[in-house]
């Protein structure tokens, strides 16, 4: 299979955020997810907009699980979003039950993905964003197997 990847720019948290939101209406089953990118890139931003998209309430607040480790919040997948900012190595990933949490009706979210050898959890999307200028941010989306890069392939974001 070829390698495919696309690259979409924001210009603001709440493009960034519709970006996320456009891409958790999309997903039909569940998924890894990879997040990486430099501190205050933009991954909670993304996440919080695919919550959205997942269909989490919007009275429920998403937050960055640097210390809680995992946040999961229920919808019609449930997203379970984890954060390895912390985290020393691949022992940590068994201890906080990372290897578990993923499932057809689950989307794992992984922020600082590559804090570890995250590729036990065969990721099915990487997403890398990186920040331009003060709120303009490039994210690249590389899906790992046929039916993400299908998706990839025919999602549609505009402003």
């Amino acid at each position: 299979m070829p390698e495919y990847s696309r690259s979409f720019e924001t210009n603001s948290a709440s493009q960034t955020q519709d970006l996320g939101r456009r891409l958790g209406k999309a997903l039909e089953k569940g998924c890894v997810i990879a997040l990486v990118g430099d501190l205050g890139a933009g991954k909670t931003c993304f996440v919080q907009g695919l919550a959205r998209g997942l269909g989490v309430p919007e009275e429920v607040p998403i937050t960055s699980p640097s210390y809680t480790l995992v946040n999961e919040y229920p919808a019609r997948l449930t997203l379970q979003h984890a954060d390895l900012y912390r985290l020393t190595g691949d022992a940590d990933l068994e201890d906080i039950g990372l290897f578990d949490l993923a499932d057809d009706q689950s989307v794992v979210v992984v922020e600082w993905a590559d804090r570890s050898d995250f590729e036990d959890l065969k990721p099915d999307l990487f997403i890398h964003i990186s920040a331009m200028e003060e709120m303009k941010r490039k994210i690249f989306l590389h899906p790992t197997g046929q039916p993400m890069v299908n998706l990839i392939k025919g999602f549609i974001f505009e402003f």
